[in-house]
């Protein structure tokens, strides 16, 4: 069966993006750039694979991404219909109409019953890109979280999993640690 993956940056606080959804203060420092494009180099969109010299496609263990209107969004506003073209894309939204582009499909129906079919179809994993409130009704289906823990502290913005209080347990599987204060923190889930 495929694995859900939630690979987000987070400040220490656990928010993933400013109040206002942008995310700027989370820079790319070298040291953590050259770990992230050799190792998750899916997970940069597609116009940056030149840049950061990532081959394209990029090799990797996804082959769809999920995201929420409001991660979907700055791509839109920039003309960019398919941020991952390199991967089948979902995008949750009740007010998006259907996208033009064969790699994009707007979902506007429940997310966790979504995920629970998806993850039965043949393929490779499925990346968790965001935002909060999407990674909030779906947390439940997480496999894996993938935390670049940023060594910053916001104070408010948008939370890395947007729901009521609920405790939910995560395996610690492994982390890096890198000189600029950056660690990436793999977890699994627990027991279902």
């Amino acid at each position: 069966m495929r694995k859900l993956v939630y690979y987000v940056a987070s400040t220490l606080d656990g928010f993933i993006a400013a109040p206002d959804g942008s995310y700027d203060f989370f820079p790319l420092e070298p040291d953590v750039a050259a770990h992230l494009t050799a190792e998750w180099p899916q997970t940069f969109p597609t116009f940056a694979h030149a840049q950061l010299g990532i081959a394209s496609p990029p090799a990797g263990r996804f082959d769809a991404v999920l995201m929420g209107r409001a991660t979907y969004d700055p791509a839109l506003k920039l003309g960019v219909a398919s941020p991952y073209a390199h991967l089948k894309q979902y995008v949750f939204s009740r007010s998006l109409p259907p996208s033009d582009d064969p790699q994009v499909e707007i979902v506007a129906g429940d997310p966790v019953a979504f995920v629970r079919e998806l993850k039965e179809q043949p393929g490779s994993d499925i990346w968790l890109c965001g935002g909060g409130q999407l990674a909030g009704q779906l947390l439940d289906e997480v496999d894996e979280l993938v935390v670049k823990l940023n060594p910053v502290v916001a104070g408010s913005g948008i939370p890395l999993a947007d729901r009521g209080f609920t405790p939910t347990r995560f395996t610690l599987a492994g982390a890096r640690s890198f000189d600029t204060g950056v660690v990436v923190l793999r977890y699994t889930a627990g027991a279902r």
